[in-house]
């Protein structure tokens, strides 16, 4: 395959050759070209040159749309359902049985035939937008396979959902994959790849670098070929490890019983200048919910909030950003960014008010603000005025980090800050968290990947709410993952005891 725009080139000669039955992986940096060949591979984008085949046929016409529905279909990392229509009528967009009379009552009953068949327990009169990320995900497959497609592409799939949310999925993926449906798996998330995969692609620079057996493929070698470098899978040097040796500085956040119903226990939490503190849990535990109650996302049943000894008004964004907390989201694209707008004006949303003299905006400070804000995190655009929807995922999060850091915040709340983006980006986010934290400020960061939790000084283990234990520097991943689930919960700290100090919690070494 062969694709250009203008002098970029976003396919250069790669290949992909995928067997029935089979899961295979799709991995490169954010740039790679794996997206490309995504829209070429579903007919959204005709190539430049190179040929596809499904089954040794041609691949359908470019614009019939429908025969590419039949053949192959993309779940995608966001949403493709319109959230105000039932299961049953996302289920037949554009191919409603009857014409221009619809039955119904027998389009509720071929959904519920459809969902049956491929093992998906969801209501087809339920609206899209009650159900969950994982159903929603299900609805999705279910409905590519009733398109008659045996190529489902799934495009980060497990980046909203907890461990037992991707257990499930795995499960109903080997399910279908003895049916002869075959998979194009992409992740960023290697440990995955293993998991599920029976064969692994590699991406660099648009090209074809690597086909193999993931089985018998170590992790570094498959590292180095999606970097170009032999791996260094060292983690991030902690230029605040001190603080772990109790020399951090003074509270730059404190909370007393803050508690929201349904979602987290009572929290005293505190944040020390140069310390960063990571909440590690999955969907269900609480970490996102705390995260968006200390930016002001979300309005705590009770409890208080303060930055820097002040108090900081609850529920309020506006107040959160005013009394120094910055937050990166767990969903860039619905909560971070306005794809129609370029990297400077999203980067510099935070401070507009502070661009121009009595409330203006001029446009030459926006750009120099943005430029140095480009510069600094290394946000790879053609400059200030690109659009933000153009860039890679990583470069879209580090504009994300850019818009939480204008403010020079006192603590910056970052939410699962590395989903969707590649290794070396990963790297690069993490690294300007730390840098928060050393400049003398404080970070917390809330996630269920060990990795991004390595360059904390403490991390609190939730579970339904609650802190099942607290580690310091050198926990091992079976303990901290251990405690995440639940095992031996009850003997931990509850949320209320957790606190900077660490008292009444559990380290590594006692971790259940």
């Amino acid at each position: 395959m062969v694709k250009r725009y203008g002098p970029t080139v976003a396919l250069d000669g790669a290949r992909l050759s995928v067997r029935p039955g089979e899961a295979h992986a799709l991995v490169g940096r954010n740039g790679a070209g794996k997206s490309t060949l995504v829209s070429v591979l579903t007919g959204m984008v005709r190539p430049d040159a190179g040929t596809v085949t499904f089954g040794g046929a041609p691949a359908p016409g470019w614009g019939d749309a429908a025969a590419w529905r039949r053949t192959v279909a993309c779940v995608h990392q966001r949403p493709m359902t319109v959230p105000e229509l039932t299961v049953a009528e996302n289920l037949h967009l554009g191919r409603f049985p009857g014409g221009r009379i619809i039955r119904w009552r027998a389009l509720r009953e071929r959904a519920r035939e459809v969902l049956a068949e491929y093992g998906v327990a969801v209501d087809p009169a339920a609206r899209m937008r009650e159900l969950g990320v994982e159903q929603r995900q299900f609805v999705e497959i279910a409905r590519a396979l009733s398109c008659g497609a045996r190529l489902i592409i799934l495009d980060e799939p497990t980046a909203r959902l907890d461990a037992a949310g991707i257990a499930r999925l795995f499960t109903e993926l080997r399910a279908l994959r003895a049916q002869g449906v075959a998979f194009v798996f992409i992740s960023h998330h290697l440990q995955e790849v293993y998991e599920l995969c029976d064969t692994v692609t590699v991406f660099r620079d648009a090209r074809h670098v690597l086909t193999a057996p993931v089985a018998g493929l170590a992790e570094d070698e498959l590292v180095a070929a999606m970097t170009g470098e032999r791996a260094d899978r060292a983690r991030p040097a902690r230029k605040g490890a001190d603080t772990a040796a109790g020399t951090a500085g003074e509270p730059v956040l404190r909370t007393e019983g803050l508690a929201l119903a349904g979602h987290f226990a009572p929290l005293d939490l505190t944040v020390r200048a140069g310390e960063v503190v990571g909440l590690a849990g999955g969907a269900a535990g609480g970490g996102t919910a705390i995260g968006e109650t200390l930016a002001g996302l979300r309005a705590p049943d009770g409890g208080r909030i303060a930055v820097r000894g002040r108090p900081v008004r609850t529920g309020s964004v506006p107040h959160a950003l005013a009394a120094g907390i910055g937050c990166v989201p767990e969903d860039r694209h619905r909560q971070g960014l306005v794809p129609g707008r370029s990297v400077a004006e999203n980067a510099t949303l935070t401070v507009a008010g502070q661009l121009g003299p009595m409330g203006t905006v001029l446009p030459s400070r926006t750009r120099e603000f943005a430029a140095r804000m480009i510069a600094a995190l290394d946000i790879r655009t053609t400059g200030p005025g690109q659009p933000v929807s153009g860039l890679s995922g990583g470069n879209q999060q580090k504009v994300v980090i850019a818009r939480a850091l204008a403010r020079e915040p006192s603590v910056l709340v970052a939410i699962r800050p590395t989903n969707g983006v590649d290794v070396r980006s990963k790297e690069a986010l993490l690294g300007a968290v730390r840098a928060v934290a050393d400049g003398g400020s404080g970070a917390v960061i809330v996630s269920d990947e060990p990795d991004d939790l390595r360059i904390c000084d403490r991390v609190l283990a939730l579970f339904h709410g609650r802190v099942a234990g607290e580690f310091g520097p050198g926990w091992s991943e079976n303990a901290l993952v251990a405690a995440m689930e639940g095992v031996g919960a009850g003997e931990g700290p509850t949320a209320g005891e957790a606190t900077a100090e660490g008292a009444g919690t559990t380290r590594q070494g006692d971790a259940p």
